[in-house]
This record gives structure tokens, C-alpha cells and sequence, in this order.
């Protein structure tokens, strides 16, 4: 048993690695990093009308939706993870704040939000197979 919890504790740390790795590739604007956090057939939902289908999509709209934003941070909390073989699932918090315009430095945005993903072990790795990302609070200044 002792080997077995092991595993699920390893599985658990390298999902919580991707999930800062999806924040780290938004805020160093580095998308090759983002873009590796997903499976090839992801679906990732954000509200409102914004769903996307495999890793280019979503990528490519983190890219337009940033371009203009100075300094942002993506800051992922209390990650509750649970492992089922090779598919896991994960309810991470995550408080978001965005610099909207780079050359407007008093323009921010704050979020409050929280992800419910659905992860696939893959030969490279954990990646998100499914994200749904729901917006509890957001506040603009500037």
C-alpha cells in the first residue's frame, strides 16, 4: 500500500506542476509552455461563450487576449486533486490579476475564479483533457 500511495502522490504533484504551469506560461507569455498543458483533443470552456477545442485554439486566444496586458498574475490555489488510474480530476482557485492596457499602468482587472478540470496521463505526462473555468468575482480599476 505504501508503494500505491506513493504513486498517487507523485500523480498529484506533477498535476499540480501542470496547473502552474499553465499560470507561469500566461504570465512569462511563454506559449509553448502553456500550449504543453493540454491534450491534443482538450476542450476547455470559460463562460460566457468561450470554448475552445484542442491546444491551438485555446492557446491562440490566451495570446490575443494578453497581447495588449502589461504585467499579469495568475495565482493558483487550494488544488484538490483526485486520481483514478489515468484520468484524475482537479477543483483549483485561482485569483487572477491582470494589467488590461500595458501602457495604462493604473488600468487592472482582479478576478476570483475556479477551475474544475479532467486530466489524462499521457506518454509525455499529465495533461487537462477538460476545463471548465467559472468567474465568481471581477472587479476593474483605471
Amino acid at each position: 500500500m505504501a508503494g500505491a500511495q506513493a504513486d498517487v502522490w507523485e500523480d498529484k504533484a506533477q498535476i499540480s506542476e501542470v496547473l502552474i504551469r499553465y499560470a507561469t506560461g500566461i504570465d512569462r507569455r511563454d506559449w509553448e509552455l502553456f500550449r504543453s498543458i493540454w491534450a491534443d483533443d482538450a476542450v476547455s470552456d470559460y463562460g460566457r461563450g468561450f470554448r475552445f477545442h484542442g491546444p491551438d485554439e485555446v492557446t491562440e486566444y490566451m495570446i490575443e487576449t494578453h497581447r495588449p496586458m502589461g504585467a499579469t498574475q495568475h495565482r493558483m490555489t487550494n488544488m484538490v486533486i483526485e486520481v483514478d488510474g489515468d484520468r484524475a480530476t482537479a477543483r483549483t482557485y485561482a485569483h487572477v490579476v491582470l494589467m488590461v492596457d500595458k501602457n495604462d499602468p493604473t488600468a487592472w482587472m482582479d478576478v476570483i475564479a475556479h477551475y474544475d478540470d479532467v486530466f489524462v496521463r499521457t506518454p509525455d505526462g499529465w495533461r487537462i483533457s477538460e476545463r471548465k473555468a467559472r468567474q465568481s468575482r471581477r472587479l476593474t480599476s483605471g
